[in-house]
């Protein structure tokens, strides 16, 4: 019985798996495998206390980020997301530069010349919070503009995106690592 039986197993295996789940992925309709969500829990650096969780949510417009910090001296402070998810640094160097994969200018990021990691500023409020919501058309959750692995920092200072490459948003209050989320 199970030698009947094992060939059209097998038949239908290899018709799945050669011609129907190839042309599924080409089309876009299988997405089993794409992340959706992704999350950041911002930890301060030696000597600050800030603090906070970025979310990053695949929708049909981009990816929508959400950032609730706090902690914060009142006022706009640089927010990018870093080339590395290295946070061993006590001051929050190991993240490395802006990601940039692109190899553009550091700008706003509504500018067209801009970093992927390019997210703008935080503006916090006379408590030190800052809420902070945009859907972005440049960042990723998958492909070759994927945050996932990367790492977000909170400067002391606002960028004024036009000094080259960091904004000159000063030193690192806060840093994490993005990661995948439910």
């Amino acid at each position: 019985m199970l030698t009947k039986f094992f060939p059209m197993v097998y038949l239908s295996f290899l018709l799945l798996t050669v011609f129907i789940y190839p042309q599924t992925m080409k089309s876009g309709e299988y997405s089993g495998n794409e992340i959706q969500k992704a999350v950041c829990v911002l930890h301060p650096t030696k000597g600050n206390e800030v603090s906070g969780i970025v979310t990053f949510t695949k929708t049909n417009d981009g990816v929508k980020i959400v950032a609730d910090v706090e902690g914060l001296t009142p006022g706009k402070h640089g927010f990018h997301i870093h080339q590395y998810g290295d946070i061993s640094a006590p001051d929050g160097t190991s993240t490395g530069g802006h990601f940039n994969p692109t190899n553009k200018k550091h700008g706003s990021p509504d500018a067209e010349e801009r970093h992927v990691g390019d997210l703008g500023n935080l503006v916090a409020d006379d408590n030190g919070r800052a809420h902070y919501e945009r859907t972005d058309k440049v960042i990723s959750l998958n492909g070759p503009n994927s945050i996932i692995g990367r790492g977000i920092i909170v400067h002391a200072g606002e960028d004024d995106f036009v000094t080259q490459p960091t904004g000159n948003a000063g030193a690192r209050v806060a840093d994490g690592v993005i990661g995948i989320a439910k």
